[in-house]
């Protein structure tokens, strides 16, 4: 096989979702097409000249996925993408795209894009946009600029890194956005333009499963401690979703100090946009104050990011010392060199 057909190879794994769903019998859709039906249904596919391999992975919604389905598939594509192939697409529901994709990103150390997509109006409707996602996602997974990019959220004609993307809208078809730098790319003509590069790529050598437990834990006016306490003894980290730039309120300081003491805990902010600060404000309760008693500064990185990303590491069974370095690099406010592994593995673009 020359190099040009290699380059021209795609993987598509399907694991369900609404890209995939047609009328259940018991009312409304349901998860129900193949790979081979989602390619079916791609007008003009012949007209790229790209050659399709397809995998039904799963079958079932987005909501249903666990931590170790996705770490299963990361291991099959890297198995795949060790052969003469030019990248690999995964179909499934948007629910959790931001999450698995940013899972598979981190778990990913091939140069091919690993390029994630679904679908916001199932196959019953009009104006379906399933085909015209699938293949977009086609098209940057085989185009060379792509390569090293790691994973990649391809949806409206947007191209997102996995680690900026976000669900912003409940059925908006343009509801990926990245708040934090925007989209690396667009696909323009049917053909994928990479407008800017990610800075690094970073990857754990972990196989993360289900029995590592951590929780996102959303500050609210008034809140008094009792969902932190209530969890605290029964999960392996916390990732606290705080107020603004990174604040709690102060009656619960020190129930966080303490929790930090034992576990890892995260700050990050739930406003969905922006980094947590670190030296701003000095009040108890604020940025400063938190990261003086133990908390990690998550930076960029929101609360649902920041969730994957303290549960990978801990699969990796990293100390305290790791965590912060590995939150430092990913979140923006360190230099990539904090990563405790090496960086961009294998990239060759």
């Amino acid at each position: 096989m020359s190099s040009a057909e290699t380059d021209r190879r795609v993987i598509i794994f399907a694991l369900g979702g609404t890209i995939a769903m047609s009328a259940s019998p018991t009312g409304g859709v349901a998860p129900a097409l193949s790979a081979e039906q989602l390619i079916a249904a791609i007008p003009g596919l012949a007209d790229n000249d790209i050659a399709v391999e397809v995998v039904d992975f799963r079958q079932m919604p987005g909501a249903s996925l666990k931590i170790s389905d996705i770490a299963a598939l990361a291991d099959t594509i890297g198995q795949r993408l060790a052969e003469d192939v030019g990248g690999a697409v995964v179909t499934q529901g948007t629910d959790t795209i931001e999450e698995t994709a940013y899972l598979l990103d981190l778990l990913h150390t091939a140069p091919q894009p690993v390029v994630v997509t679904g679908a916001m109006r199932n196959p019953t409707l009009a104006g379906a946009d399933g085909p015209a996602n699938l293949l977009a996602a086609m098209q940057t997974a085989v185009h060379p600029r792509f390569r090293g990019q790691g994973c990649l959220v391809v949806l409206g004609d947007e191209i997102h890194a996995a680690r900026r993307v976000r669900k912003t809208h409940t059925t908006s078809p343009t509801t990926f956005q990245s708040p934090n730098g925007g989209p690396l790319g667009y696909i323009v003509e049917g053909r994928p333009r990479l407008l800017n590069q990610l800075p690094h790529r970073a990857a754990v050598p972990a196989t993360p499963g289900d029995d590592i437990r951590v929780a996102i834990i959303t500050m609210a006016l008034g809140d008094d401690g009792t969902t932190l306490q209530a969890v605290g003894d029964h999960v392996d980290g916390i990732v606290v979703a705080g107020l603004g730039a990174g604040h709690v309120p102060a009656r619960i300081v020190p129930l966080l100090e303490n929790l930090a003491d034992k576990i890892p805990v995260v700050l990050a902010s739930r406003t969905g946009g922006g980094s947590t600060l670190q030296t701003t404000y000095g009040f108890p309760g604020s940025e400063r104050d938190l990261i003086a008693r133990g908390l990690i500064p998550a930076g960029y990185l929101d609360p649902v990011k920041a969730r994957i990303l303290l549960l990978t590491l801990l699969a990796a069974n990293c100390d305290r010392a790791a965590i912060t370095a590995a939150f430092g690099a990913e979140g923006g406010y360190h230099d990539t060199e904090t990563w405790p592994w090496p960086t961009d593995p294998d990239k060759d673009n």
